[in-house]
């Protein structure tokens, strides 16, 4: 069964999906903290863990191998639910090869565009490979064909990292994303919300109502 993760630093947010019974885990990078409005990445990374007991991924900022292993080693000392998420670069693999072979080192490899980097990615000890399929679909290219690619691949040679379709933008994007067989789906609240509504259903909740007040009410 895919997990489903919702892709915020906002704890309203977080908590309003953690209610729904329904999440397994959070996946945040510099940009959603800024929107959350914080520049503490560990007491909001902390925060989020509270509310959820599931995986949580916090990005490093460092571009070389060295300062993104000592900043993996601060991150995952946080918490044994937290995951260091690593570009998908030429220092970030040096990174993950090293992470990965620390007993707590859980990776997210992010910003990958190709199956070519998410295997390598796999290659070098990642926990999860994150396709960014929204920012492919931008670009003109087909983030769900990456996305089909990349399990095809991993499921030809037995690779055990997770798929992690990320960059979601629709319910389209999380249909194809199950259909192609990814792991995990990461995506903001607002594709949440909306994979739980039904024009369909409103009305035939509000039809079923007016009915049975129409017998209550005899």
């Amino acid at each position: 069964m895919a997990e489903i993760f919702i892709d915020t630093a906002k704890i309203a947010e977080i908590k309003a999906a953690a209610a729904w019974g329904i999440l397994d885990g959070v996946t945040t990078n510099p940009t959603l903290m800024f929107r959350a409005g914080t520049a503490n990445r560990k007491e909001q990374t902390l925060k989020i863990v509270e509310i959820v007991q599931g995986s949580v991924s916090a990005e490093v900022i460092s571009t070389d191998a060295a300062g993104m292993v000592a900043e993996a080693r601060e991150i995952l000392s946080w918490s044994e639910h937290v995951y260091v998420k690593i570009p998908a670069i030429a220092e970030g693999l040096k990174a993950m090869r090293e992470i990965s072979a620390w007993p707590n080192g859980r990776i997210n490899a992010t910003l990958i565009f190709s199956a070519n980097q998410a295997y390598l990615v796999a290659r070098a000890g990642a926990s999860y490979a994150s396709i960014f399929m929204g920012r492919l679909d931008d670009a003109g290219l087909d983030g769900i064909q990456v996305l089909q690619e990349t399990r095809q691949i991993f499921d030809n040679y037995g690779l055990t990292c997770k798929v992690l379709a990320a960059s979601i933008r629709s319910t389209y994007h999380v249909t194809q994303s199950l259909l192609a067989g990814a792991d995990i789906l990461t995506m903001p609240y607002g594709v949440l919300q909306k994979m739980i509504s039904s024009p369909f259903t409103d009305v035939g909740l509000a039809k079923f109502l007016a009915d049975w007040e129409k017998v209550a009410g005899k």
